[in-house]
């Protein structure tokens, strides 16, 4: 770097890759574009330099590794929190022979709302004696050693302050975009800009071919990039025009997101290779031997797709311990395997251009929901129909309902270092069309991104060829959602707020639409996506949009707090309108704007936390709300008016005279009645029978503690009544009523809400007498059937918490007297139990992230025990055994195959019913019967627990 530069910022691209982490720039005045050498450890104590940092991190057991064998040119620590870490090509060698302490894909987990992706969940399934991160902070790690590394070679340059473009997927959501530039920030990389992938690589083209663009294009309308790395696949259009002699280029189409790559195609060939290594005991290898397969499996692949592959590949797993190479195993994978599988099964030619099809359940493994089509010429065939109409446009044709195909295909991504993929992918494409189908060289693809990263800023400056691009998809605000919104079609009302194509940092304000919103309350919207020729509206406009054509984005969130005096008071509403702008950063902004020209703008955030609540609607108004409430308001208003306690007592049923059985309400008519309660919470103070039916209205409407924008507030309202406790508690159905509160609402109650309840669990289920009689004032009594219903709740616990209580009704099951035909007491208590157990070992939580499940050991020792019991007369010990076996696909949560084959065998012989046998043979949803069963109460209509 020349040192006439030092006062004037370097332009840096950085590629965050699933697989390897790239960092490229371009001096300051220059337009040549170069990969930095990151310095990284090559071997425990000694640093090399490469330009690809693979995205891994290892955590090496205490004493595995000398003292100084992890020192590198910088001291820093580590943003993960953890003390002794290896990060890049060493914790890759390492995690090849240790992988349950490998932290790998951590981009893909960035990108999976079915987890909390800030909370310490990596590596998957890692015992609990292993340092755990989130894929945040992993992300962060990278980019940390990233800026470590050039900081330490450029001191008078610090990267921090240089301009940095930093990549993603084109498919990412806003909750991934908004968590990508929080891993920078936490990196000390504060201002970054987003560039999605596909069009940083068709950057680099262009740079490279910048002398010659103007032949390299002539003939060229459609450009397709496919962008198919190790953990993502990504399809980008670009459409280009001849103005003025030279070609412009306008991206016009992204696909949705797809956790599909090189990474699949491994773990198809670790499957088969798995099955040819299965000796006479038949056993599964675990999830850290199945990962450290699938990595021999990569090197195969790469070996059996070359153009001078050889006919087979050995693949060996060495054991363990003592016995390292006694008890190896090998298995032999050929080249006609690898085409069949990867080729054949990833790149089918696909000649009836059919689109993905859809199974019931996605592909899990090793944590992650990958895509349930595992054919990628299937989702290109469904990403160009969903875009038919933009690229007929772009290629001249007439709308014939043909599959309009690009006449041009650049490929990137480490996939397409194998010549037998790209040219197959080549070859589909052409037979689509009809011709031969032109494929641009991409020199390097392992750096193709970063270096486009750069050559993209080189073009904001009018230093390089620019692609014309504003919003990749169009954002509309629903309005309302079927059913609860009664509309019988299944589409949704929603506004447009930002339309496809949208320039970066034009904001849009919808000023033909108006909000009223009350100050210092919680104000949620609900937002979806679109891309494609579903995506095409204007803002403002009101559409019906199809389910199967959105992306739901993470709800968007703030608490309107009066910035101006005369705004009015707490409680008072505020005309406000919707602002809406995609940030120079590359992320969607959301603003309140005051009507009333003060000027008072209010900044709407993504909650990024707990995406698990399926979003309601706002639907029309009950009939009979208005008298519902007058009803509720006689017994629990501010005015103390006289009614006898009878009175109080046919609340309940005086609400489903005026609004129907109570099992029909829906979530809107419901959250409405909490509401009411709510405000009215005092009044539950009057009597005993207040108080009853006021806990029990309040959990009925509440239930299951998530499902409507607003849930997350309500549950703190809520929350604020525990710590004094129940009112009257001497009072046992008052005792009952409280904590079926708590159980029904126990879906929306963070961890430490959870672990309070537990406190109280434990202390009346296990407390010794002399402890119950220090029982605090403010703790309520609870019997065994109440507890036992919210213990098993708890969902968000440690797992090992689940353990020791798993453990401990194992006990007390095993611990009833066996009988030919139990009594009514025994049966009653067998039911209590199981039930309860069923809840706490579940394979896949109703609420609950995935990484809190009971560890699949505990679940194996349960099974054994109640392998004992008669099911046929104990019927509640066979749907307990069916969701401790049930089948999620991920190894680390899963039963051993033995086992399993042993409950579907029991199930079958004791005439089970078909479905606990077919979640246990098979990943499939919960039928309706077992969820209601599993939660303990039916769900309002129109809400699905989705796991």
């Amino acid at each position: 770097m020349n040192r006439a530069s030092v006062s004037t910022p370097a332009r840096v691209g950085i590629d965050l890759g699933t697989t390897n982490t790239v960092l490229a720039y371009a001096d300051a005045g220059l337009d040549t574009v170069a990969t930095f050498d990151i310095p990284q450890l090559v071997a425990p104590g000694e640093v090399g330099t490469a330009p690809l940092l693979p995205s891994n991190r290892y955590h090496p057991l205490a004493g595995e590794l000398a003292a100084g064998a992890l020192q590198l040119p910088w001291s820093a620590p580590d943003v993960g929190g953890v003390e002794r870490v290896a990060i890049g090509r060493l914790a890759r060698t390492l995690g090849a022979a240790s992988p349950g302490r490998l932290v790998a894909s951590a981009k893909s987990w960035l990108s999976h709302p079915g987890v909390d992706r800030t909370a310490p969940i990596l590596p998957w399934g890692a015992p609990d004696d292993v340092p755990k991160v989130s894929p945040l902070a992993a992300s962060a790690s990278y980019l940390a050693h990233l800026r470590a590394a050039w900081n330490t070679r450029h001191p008078d340059r610090p990267l921090e302050d240089q301009q940095i473009v930093l990549t993603i997927p084109a498919s990412f959501d806003e909750g991934a975009r908004a968590l990508t530039l929080e891993a920078a920030r936490r990196a000390g990389l504060a201002d970054v800009r987003l560039l999605e992938e596909p069009q940083a690589a068709l950057y680099d083209w262009l740079q490279r071919h910048r002398a010659t663009l103007a032949a390299d294009l002539a003939d060229a309308k459609l450009v397709l990039v496919a962008d198919v790395g190790g953990g993502t696949t990504d399809f980008t259009l670009v459409k280009v025009e001849l103005k003025d002699g030279e070609p412009a280029l306008a991206r016009i189409g992204v696909g949705n997101h797809l956790i599909l790559g090189g990474d699949n195609m491994d773990l198809a060939l670790a499957h088969l290779a798995e099955a040819r290594m299965k000796g006479a005991d038949g056993q599964r290898l675990s999830a850290g031997r199945l990962a450290q397969l699938t990595e021999r499996c990569r090197a195969a692949k790469e070996q059996l797709l070359a153009p001078d592959a050889p006919d087979d590949v050995n693949v060996t797993l060495l054991g363990g311990g003592s016995r390292l190479v006694g008890a190896s195993r090998s298995a032999t994978l050929t080249k006609a395997d690898a085409e069949r599988i990867v080729l054949d099964g990833f790149f089918p030619l696909n000649a009836a251009q059919e689109g993905p099809q859809r199974a019931r359940a996605g592909i899990v493994e090793f944590g992650l929901p990958y895509a349930s089509d595992p054919a990628i010429t299937r989702h290109l065939a469904g990403f160009l129909r969903q875009h038919a109409q933009a690229a007929r446009a772009a290629l001249g044709l007439v709308d014939d309902d043909r599959l309009p195909v690009p006449d041009t295909l650049l490929l990137n991504g480490g996939v397409f270092r194998g010549e037998a993929l790209a040219h197959r992918l080549a070859a589909v494409l052409s037979a689509w069309r009809g011709a031969p189908v032109r494929v641009l060289h991409n020199a390097d693809p392992d750096v193709a991104v970063a270096r486009g990263a750069v050559a993209y800023s080189l073009a904001r400056a009018g230093l390089a060829p620019a692609i014309e691009s504003g919003s990749a998809r169009s954002y509309y605000l629903l309005l309302d959602e079927a059913p609860a919104g009664g509309r019988k079609d299944g589409r949704l009302r929603a506004v447009c707020v930002l339309p496809r194509g949208a320039r970066a940092g034009a904001e849009i304000t919808l000023a033909e639409r108006s909000f009223a919103l009350r100050l210092g309350r919680p104000v949620r919207f609900h937002l979806v996506s679109a891309v494609g020729d579903a995506g095409n509206a204007r803002a403002g406009d009101l559409v019906d949009l199809d389910p199967a054509d959105v992306v739901r984005l993470p709800a968007i969130a703030t608490v309107l707090r009066a910035q101006d005096a005369r705004a009015g008071a707490r409680g008072s509403e505020i005309p406000v309108q919707l602002a809406a702008a995609l940030s120079e950063l590359g992320t969607l902004e959301m603003f309140c704007v005051a009507e009333d020209g003060s000027g008072q703008r209010w900044r709407l955030e993504f909650q990024l936390r707990s995406e698990d609540d399926a979003p309601a609607a706002a639907a029309g108004q009950h009939p009979q709300l208005d008298d519902a409430i007058q009803r509720i308001d006689r017994i629990f208003g501010a005015r103390n008016q006289q009614v006898e306690a009878r009175e109080v007592r046919q609340l309940r049923g005086a609400l489903e005279h005026v609004l129907g059985g109570r099992e029909r309400w829906e979530t809107p008519l419901l959250r409405r009645l909490f509401d009411t309660l709510m405000e009215r919470a005092k009044g539950r103070r009057r009597s005993a029978e207040h108080e009853r039916v006021w806990l029990n209205l309040a959990g009925w409407c509440l239930r299951p503690g998530f499902g409507d924008p607003l849930d997350d507030w309500r549950i703190q309202q809520l929350w604020a009544l525990f710590p004094a406790g129940a009112q009257y508690v001497k009072d046992s159905q008052v005792r009952a009523e409280w904590w079926t509160l708590w159980r029904r609402v126990a879906g929306g109650l963070s961890t430490e809400a959870q672990l309070r309840l537990l406190d109280d669990f434990a202390f009346n289920l296990q407390a010794e007498p002399g402890e119950r009689a220090r029982r605090p004032a403010t703790l309520v009594d609870g019997n065994e059937d109440d507890m036992l219903r919210l213990g098993a709740s708890l969902e968000r616990i440690p797992a090992a918490y689940k353990a020791e209580i798993g453990d401990w009704m194992v006990g007390r099951i095993m611990a009833i007297a066996p009988a030919p035909k139990p009594d009514a007491k025994a049966a009653a208590t067998y039911a209590r139990y199981l039930w309860a157990l069923a809840r706490v070992g579940a394979r896949a939580p109703l609420h609950g992230s995935a990484h809190e499940v009971a560890p699949p050991d505990a679940a194996g020792r349960w099974l054994a025990e109640l392998m004992q019991l008669d099911w046929k007369r104990i019927e509640p010990a066979g749907f307990a055994a069916a969701h401790l076996a049930r089948k999620t696909g991920d190894r680390t949560r899963d039963i051993d195959e033995a086992l399993r084959a042993q409950v579907l065998q029991r199930l079958a012989a004791t005439g089970a019913p078909a479905g606990w046998s077919a979640q246990v043979r098979d990943v499939v949803e919960l039928d309706q019967e077992s969820s209601t069963r599993m939660f303990g109460d039916a769900l309002p209509p129109g809400l699905k627990l989705l796991r």
